[in-house]
């Protein structure tokens, strides 16, 4: 009986908070009750947050609590923290979709939650999961030697000639290389990667694997592509000038920054036949046990204002979902990225991953 009651008393409990969640009222009421609890407590997957905290305080005169995690980290924190019963983040800034979607949205770890101001403005297909922003990694080379882009078509990284010369995060150590790897072998993904091997060479792929995907996975990876452990650094060692052969390496676009301030010559490509890199989302989501909700809707709905996206604006490689929000003036708007780029599909990563980690493995 005691157990019964005890559970009773969980789902109610769980009932009341999610409805705390949920409940509607006006920017004045939010902004109120927000400040009735005066602090929240967030995770990111981004260093810049401090920096959208300080503005926030400033604003409201709510004290933040910001840390900054890398994507695994924060999603097992999450796990253990709000499966656990134990209190912790009010609401996550998190990315790696695929396991975000399996680990966390799909238990009900996490709540999502659009702002009133924002159903009118945000795209609804950025408003479930909530997505605060897109970011891209693209191949990008060394161009002191040449101006000209150096490959027209991915197949081309797995031929001798660029053997050794092409570097990426390892997969092992960011999520979202992983899920990019594992949207090549989707049905989509592979039938273009089928197409783009015969565009190239004038003849059918012949198959030692499941699809083109997993196939060009495979030539990439077995032709001396050199694995990171930064995107920072690989930026560094792409751009360093004097090399005597020109090298590439497939990373963050907003690298690119660092041109001028580490004398570096980085050129990004924009016509690679079937992609010439991917783009990923970052979530804004609640926390099933948040103590400060009212607080983290507030600071949601102000890192989705131009006020709150400014950390992020200052770079390239950073695309607020709110349209109202302009590019750097050195980048593309998404609708120019979007068509050249592989976007992730959670379910399907999150299905997928772990036969493309192994496959990945067994190459190595």
């Amino acid at each position: 009986m005691k157990r019964v009651i005890l559970s009773a008393l969980l789902i109610a409990a769980a009932a009341m908070a999610l409805g705390a969640q949920t409940k509607t009222m006006t920017h004045d009421e939010l902004v109120a009750a927000a400040k009735a609890e005066g602090k929240v407590v967030v995770y990111s997957i981004t260093s810049r947050i401090a920096n959208a905290a300080t503005e926030f305080e400033k604003t409201y005169g709510i004290k933040v609590t910001a840390s900054n995690l890398k994507d695994g980290e924060l999603i097992e924190k999450v796990t253990k923290e709000v499966g656990g019963g134990i209190q912790g983040a009010d609401f996550v800034i998190c990315q790696d979709s695929g396991r975000v979607f399996g680990q966390l949205i799909g238990p009900g770890y996490l709540v999502n939650y659009v702002p009133e101001t924002m159903k009118n403005v945000i795209p609804a297909a950025y408003q479930n999961p909530l997505t605060f922003q897109l970011i891209n990694k693209v191949f990008i080379f060394n161009d002191e030697k040449t101006q000209d882009p150096v490959i027209k078509n991915v197949w081309e990284l797995t031929e001798a000639k660029w053997k050794g010369k092409v570097q990426f995060k390892d997969p092992k150590m960011e999520g979202v290389n992983a899920n990019f790897l594992t949207m090549l072998t989707s049905p989509e993904w592979s039938a273009k990667l089928d197409k783009a091997y015969s565009d190239l060479y004038g003849k059918k792929l012949k198959l030692t694997t499941k699809n083109a995907g997993y196939e060009w996975i495979k030539g990439f990876f077995q032709n001396g592509l050199v694995l990171g452990n930064s995107d920072t650094t690989i930026s560094e060692n792409i751009g360093i000038k004097g090399q005597p052969a020109t090298t590439m390496g497939l990373f963050v676009f907003s690298k690119k920054r660092f041109d001028a301030t580490k004398n570096l010559t980085l050129k990004p490509m924009t016509e690679v036949a079937p992609f010439t890199g991917f783009i990923y989302p970052a979530f804004l989501q609640l926390t099933k046990n948040a103590k400060n909700v009212n607080a983290a809707k507030l600071f949601i709905e102000f890192l989705l204002t131009k006020e709150g996206f400014a950390p992020w604006a200052k770079d390239v490689g950073a695309y607020s979902t709110n349209p109202s929000i302009g590019v750097n003036a050195d980048d593309f708007p998404v609708s120019f990225w979007a068509p050249r780029l592989v976007p992730e599909n959670p379910k399907y990563i999150f299905e997928n991953r772990s036969d493309v980690e192994e496959f990945i493995n067994n190459l190595q």
